[in-house]
Parts: structure tokens; C-alpha cells; sequence
């Protein structure tokens, strides 16, 4: 299990932060994901083998926001 904390831009709220930790979460492979407003983070615990962070990238990335890889 990897655990890693990831750049995020364009998140403005609290509705924002809830949208990107849903996105995260639902993912397989994802085993949590730990969004930061003030400081434009997610603290995410995923499975290397099953999930990449240009996949998830790609999956906040069509929500709006800016996942920093």
C-alpha cells in the first residue's frame, strides 16, 4: 500500500474538497483519500498495483479540478 500527498488545484470550498474526496474514494484501489482545502492536498492510500496516480489524475482531473502527479 502506498500512501502519498498530491497537489490539487481549483478547489475553492467545502463542496469542493467533498467532490475530490468522492472521486478518490470510489476509485478501485483507493483505499482512502484525505482532502486538505487550506493547503490544496489529498493524503491518498492506494494500491500500486491496482491504481495509478495518472489514473486518478484523470479521474479529478473531469470533475474540474487540477491533480498535480
Amino acid at each position: 500500500m502506498e500512501k502519498k500527498t498530491f497537489t490539487i488545484n481549483g478547489m475553492a470550498c467545502e463542496h469542493c474538497k467533498s467532490m475530490v474526496e468522492k472521486r478518490l474514494s470510489c476509485l478501485i484501489g483507493v483505499e482512502s483519500a484525505k482532502v486538505d482545502l487550506a493547503h490544496h492536498t489529498a493524503e491518498v492510500a492506494y494500491d500500486e498495483e491496482l491504481i495509478s496516480p495518472t489514473e486518478m489524475k484523470k479521474a479529478v482531473d473531469e470533475a474540474g479540478y487540477d491533480f498535480q502527479v
